[in-house]
Protein backbone atom coordinates (compact mmCIF):
# COMPACT_ATOMS: atom_id res chain seq x y z
CA UNK A 1 0.00 0.00 0.00
CA UNK A 2 1.36 3.60 -0.80
CA UNK A 3 1.80 6.51 1.56
CA UNK A 4 -1.24 8.19 -0.12
CA UNK A 5 -3.53 5.48 -0.10
CA UNK A 6 -2.78 4.81 3.50
CA UNK A 7 -3.03 8.24 4.28
CA UNK A 8 -6.71 8.13 2.48
CA UNK A 9 -7.89 4.93 4.16
CA UNK A 10 -6.81 5.92 7.81
CA UNK A 11 -8.50 9.76 7.46
CA UNK A 12 -11.56 7.87 5.47
CA UNK A 13 -11.64 5.59 8.52
CA UNK A 14 -11.87 8.20 10.84
CA UNK A 15 -14.63 10.46 9.30
CA UNK A 16 -17.16 7.18 9.19
CA UNK A 17 -16.47 6.67 12.62
CA UNK A 18 -17.32 9.78 13.75
CA UNK A 19 -20.33 10.03 11.34
CA UNK A 20 -21.26 6.54 12.99
CA UNK A 21 -20.79 7.63 16.45
CA UNK A 22 -17.61 6.40 17.36
CA UNK A 23 -14.72 8.79 18.19
CA UNK A 24 -11.47 8.80 16.24
CA UNK A 25 -8.33 10.35 16.50
CA UNK A 26 -4.89 10.25 14.96
CA UNK A 27 -3.16 6.94 15.23
CA UNK A 28 -4.33 3.96 17.34
CA UNK A 29 -7.93 5.51 17.76
CA UNK A 30 -7.73 6.34 20.74
CA UNK A 31 -7.34 9.62 22.92
CA UNK A 32 -3.43 10.63 23.06
CA UNK A 33 -1.64 13.70 23.54
CA UNK A 34 -1.13 14.61 19.86
CA UNK A 35 -4.34 15.47 19.23
CA UNK A 36 -6.26 16.23 22.56
CA UNK A 37 -6.87 19.83 24.91
CA UNK A 38 -5.64 21.76 21.44
CA UNK A 39 -8.89 24.26 21.49
CA UNK A 40 -10.06 26.13 24.29
CA UNK A 41 -13.85 25.60 24.80
CA UNK A 42 -14.67 29.03 23.81
CA UNK A 43 -13.87 28.29 20.73
CA UNK A 44 -15.38 25.20 19.96
CA UNK A 45 -18.83 26.07 21.73
CA UNK A 46 -20.40 27.46 18.02
CA UNK A 47 -18.91 24.17 16.42
CA UNK A 48 -20.61 21.30 15.33
CA UNK A 49 -19.52 18.34 17.46
CA UNK A 50 -18.48 16.13 14.72
CA UNK A 51 -16.10 18.75 13.77
CA UNK A 52 -14.54 18.63 16.85
CA UNK A 53 -14.45 14.98 17.36
CA UNK A 54 -12.85 14.44 13.80
CA UNK A 55 -10.29 17.17 14.78
CA UNK A 56 -6.79 14.93 13.67
CA UNK A 57 -4.28 17.77 13.96
CA UNK A 58 -1.68 18.39 16.20
CA UNK A 59 -1.98 22.45 17.27
CA UNK A 60 -4.56 25.33 16.82
CA UNK A 61 -3.33 26.87 13.86
CA UNK A 62 -6.01 29.37 13.43
CA UNK A 63 -4.99 30.92 16.46
CA UNK A 64 -1.44 31.58 15.96
CA UNK A 65 -1.58 32.22 12.43
CA UNK A 66 -3.21 35.71 13.16
CA UNK A 67 -6.24 35.79 10.89
CA UNK A 68 -7.51 39.02 9.91
CA UNK A 69 -11.18 40.29 8.74
CA UNK A 70 -11.66 40.70 4.81
CA UNK A 71 -8.63 37.81 4.57
CA UNK A 72 -8.22 34.51 2.32
CA UNK A 73 -7.06 31.55 3.76
CA UNK A 74 -6.21 28.05 2.32
CA UNK A 75 -6.48 25.15 5.08
CA UNK A 76 -4.18 22.25 4.11
CA UNK A 77 -5.75 18.74 4.45
CA UNK A 78 -9.38 20.29 5.64
CA UNK A 79 -10.39 17.01 7.07
CA UNK A 80 -13.85 17.31 9.11
CA UNK A 81 -13.59 21.40 8.86
CA UNK A 82 -13.05 22.77 12.24
CA UNK A 83 -10.02 24.56 11.27
CA UNK A 84 -11.84 25.98 8.42
CA UNK A 85 -15.15 26.67 10.25
CA UNK A 86 -13.08 28.91 13.22
CA UNK A 87 -11.23 30.52 10.51
CA UNK A 88 -14.16 31.48 8.29
CA UNK A 89 -15.47 33.19 12.04
CA UNK A 90 -11.80 34.77 12.29
CA UNK A 91 -12.04 36.55 8.81
CA UNK A 92 -15.42 37.65 8.87
CA UNK A 93 -18.40 37.92 5.80
CA UNK A 94 -15.76 40.02 3.95
CA UNK A 95 -13.36 37.26 3.97
CA UNK A 96 -12.94 33.28 2.88
CA UNK A 97 -11.93 30.29 4.10
CA UNK A 98 -10.80 27.50 1.72
CA UNK A 99 -10.24 23.62 2.76
CA UNK A 100 -8.55 21.40 0.96
CA UNK A 101 -9.31 17.45 1.09
CA UNK A 102 -8.49 14.58 -1.03
CA UNK A 103 -10.52 12.39 1.23
CA UNK A 104 -14.35 12.04 0.19
CA UNK A 105 -15.54 11.14 3.62
CA UNK A 106 -13.93 13.96 4.92
CA UNK A 107 -15.01 16.40 2.47
CA UNK A 108 -18.51 14.35 3.07
CA UNK A 109 -18.52 15.46 6.78
CA UNK A 110 -16.91 18.96 6.33
CA UNK A 111 -19.46 19.80 4.14
CA UNK A 112 -21.92 18.38 6.69
CA UNK A 113 -20.72 20.70 9.30
CA UNK A 114 -20.53 23.71 7.39
CA UNK A 115 -24.16 22.97 7.11
CA UNK A 116 -24.64 22.65 10.52
CA UNK A 117 -22.76 25.79 11.21
CA UNK A 118 -24.75 28.04 8.97
CA UNK A 119 -20.94 29.26 7.77
CA UNK A 120 -21.55 30.76 3.97
CA UNK A 121 -18.03 31.86 3.42
CA UNK A 122 -16.28 28.84 3.02
CA UNK A 123 -15.89 26.02 0.00
CA UNK A 124 -14.16 23.44 0.54
CA UNK A 125 -12.16 21.31 -2.48
CA UNK A 126 -11.30 18.21 -3.59
CA UNK A 127 -7.69 17.64 -4.37
CA UNK A 128 -4.42 16.89 -3.10
CA UNK A 129 -2.17 19.56 -1.21
CA UNK A 130 0.93 18.65 -3.73
CA UNK A 131 -1.51 20.19 -6.72
CA UNK A 132 -3.91 23.18 -5.16
CA UNK A 133 -6.80 23.59 -7.27
CA UNK A 134 -6.59 27.26 -7.12
CA UNK A 135 -4.84 30.32 -9.22
CA UNK A 136 -1.62 31.67 -8.62
CA UNK A 137 -1.61 34.38 -5.81
CA UNK A 138 -4.93 33.83 -5.04
CA UNK A 139 -5.36 33.87 -1.09
CA UNK A 140 -3.31 35.41 1.98
CA UNK A 141 -3.00 32.90 4.57
CA UNK A 142 -2.15 28.96 4.46
CA UNK A 143 -2.93 26.98 7.57
CA UNK A 144 -2.52 23.43 7.71
CA UNK A 145 -2.43 21.45 11.12
CA UNK A 146 -0.65 18.07 11.42
CA UNK A 147 -1.08 17.22 7.24
CA UNK A 148 2.21 18.14 5.47
CA UNK A 149 4.32 15.61 7.47
CA UNK A 150 1.85 12.79 5.68
CA UNK A 151 3.27 13.81 2.38
CA UNK A 152 5.55 11.90 0.59
CA UNK A 153 6.35 14.93 -1.68
CA UNK A 154 6.99 18.18 0.80
CA UNK A 155 9.21 20.08 -1.38
CA UNK A 156 6.08 20.18 -3.93
CA UNK A 157 3.58 21.02 -1.60
CA UNK A 158 5.92 24.26 -0.17
CA UNK A 159 6.21 25.26 -3.60
CA UNK A 160 2.46 25.01 -3.93
CA UNK A 161 1.85 26.70 -1.22
CA UNK A 162 4.07 29.30 -2.32
CA UNK A 163 2.56 29.61 -5.58
CA UNK A 164 -0.91 30.23 -4.15
CA UNK A 165 0.46 32.77 -1.92
CA UNK A 166 -0.19 36.81 -2.83
CA UNK A 167 2.97 38.19 -2.22
CA UNK A 168 3.13 39.29 1.62
CA UNK A 169 0.95 36.07 1.83
CA UNK A 170 1.24 34.15 5.26
CA UNK A 171 2.24 30.34 5.63
CA UNK A 172 1.49 29.68 9.35
CA UNK A 173 0.76 25.73 9.90
CA UNK A 174 1.27 23.16 12.75
CA UNK A 175 3.03 20.14 12.23
CA UNK A 176 5.19 17.49 13.55
CA UNK A 177 8.60 18.08 13.33
CA UNK A 178 11.54 15.75 14.01
CA UNK A 179 14.42 17.04 16.51
CA UNK A 180 16.90 14.51 15.27
CA UNK A 181 16.97 10.93 12.95
CA UNK A 182 15.65 7.85 14.03
CA UNK A 183 15.63 4.49 13.17
CA UNK A 184 15.07 3.58 9.59
CA UNK A 185 12.29 1.09 10.04
CA UNK A 186 9.98 4.25 11.53
CA UNK A 187 10.34 5.98 9.00
CA UNK A 188 10.00 3.15 6.43
CA UNK A 189 6.15 2.47 8.33
CA UNK A 190 3.30 3.22 5.77
CA UNK A 191 1.60 2.92 9.26
CA UNK A 192 3.64 5.37 11.32
CA UNK A 193 2.94 7.92 8.29
CA UNK A 194 -0.27 7.78 8.37
CA UNK A 195 -0.26 8.11 12.54
CA UNK A 196 1.65 11.32 12.12
CA UNK A 197 4.90 10.70 13.04
CA UNK A 198 7.09 9.31 10.18
CA UNK A 199 6.72 11.39 7.95
CA UNK A 200 7.87 13.79 9.90
CA UNK A 201 10.90 16.80 8.61
CA UNK A 202 13.99 17.41 10.78
CA UNK A 203 13.65 21.12 11.69
CA UNK A 204 16.97 21.94 9.46
CA UNK A 205 15.27 20.08 6.55
CA UNK A 206 11.76 22.19 7.11
CA UNK A 207 13.57 25.18 6.93
CA UNK A 208 15.60 24.49 4.36
CA UNK A 209 12.78 23.25 1.71
CA UNK A 210 10.46 26.51 3.01
CA UNK A 211 14.12 28.57 2.11
CA UNK A 212 14.18 26.63 -1.16
CA UNK A 213 10.60 27.61 -2.30
CA UNK A 214 11.19 31.15 -1.97
CA UNK A 215 9.64 32.18 1.68
CA UNK A 216 11.58 34.22 4.11
CA UNK A 217 11.15 34.83 8.19
CA UNK A 218 11.28 31.50 8.58
CA UNK A 219 10.68 30.39 12.14
CA UNK A 220 9.89 27.07 13.39
CA UNK A 221 8.69 26.92 16.83
CA UNK A 222 7.77 24.01 19.42
CA UNK A 223 4.15 23.50 21.04
CA UNK A 224 4.74 20.39 22.05
CA UNK A 225 7.81 17.76 22.63
CA UNK A 226 6.51 14.35 22.89
CA UNK A 227 7.77 11.16 25.16
CA UNK A 228 7.93 7.63 24.49
CA UNK A 229 4.88 7.23 26.13
CA UNK A 230 3.36 9.06 23.77
CA UNK A 231 4.25 7.17 21.19
CA UNK A 232 3.42 4.07 22.58
CA UNK A 233 0.31 2.71 20.78
CA UNK A 234 1.71 4.39 17.24
CA UNK A 235 5.03 2.03 17.64
CA UNK A 236 2.76 -0.87 18.97
CA UNK A 237 0.65 -0.50 16.00
CA UNK A 238 3.44 -1.09 13.85
CA UNK A 239 4.71 -4.10 15.60
CA UNK A 240 8.06 -1.98 17.25
CA UNK A 241 8.95 -2.49 20.54
CA UNK A 242 8.62 0.96 22.44
CA UNK A 243 10.83 0.22 25.34
CA UNK A 244 13.53 -1.25 22.95
CA UNK A 245 13.49 2.15 21.51
CA UNK A 246 12.99 4.42 23.69
CA UNK A 247 15.96 6.21 24.10
CA UNK A 248 16.14 6.85 20.29
CA UNK A 249 12.22 8.29 19.63
CA UNK A 250 12.01 9.92 23.57
CA UNK A 251 11.69 14.06 22.50
CA UNK A 252 12.74 13.26 19.15
CA UNK A 253 9.35 14.12 17.78
CA UNK A 254 7.47 17.72 18.39
CA UNK A 255 4.31 19.65 17.50
CA UNK A 256 5.54 22.68 16.12
CA UNK A 257 4.30 26.08 14.53
CA UNK A 258 5.92 26.60 11.57
CA UNK A 259 5.88 30.28 10.28
CA UNK A 260 6.88 32.10 6.71
CA UNK A 261 5.82 34.98 4.26
CA UNK A 262 6.24 35.14 0.71
CA UNK A 263 7.99 38.33 -0.23
CA UNK A 264 6.38 41.69 -1.48
CA UNK A 265 8.51 40.76 -4.20
CA UNK A 266 9.34 37.84 -6.27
Amino acid sequence: MSIKDAVKERYGTAAREVRDGRKSCCGSGKSDPITSDLYPDQETAAIPADAVLASLGCGNPTLLAQLRPGETVLDLGSGGGIDVLLSAKRVGPTGKAYGLDMTDDMLALARENQRKAGVTNVEFLRGEIESIPLPDASVDVIISNCVINLSADKQRVLREAFRVLKPGGRFAVSDVVKTREVTERIGRSVELWAGCIAGALLESDYRRFLAEAGFENIGVEATRVYRVADARALLEEAGIDADAIASEVDGAFISAFVRATKPQQT
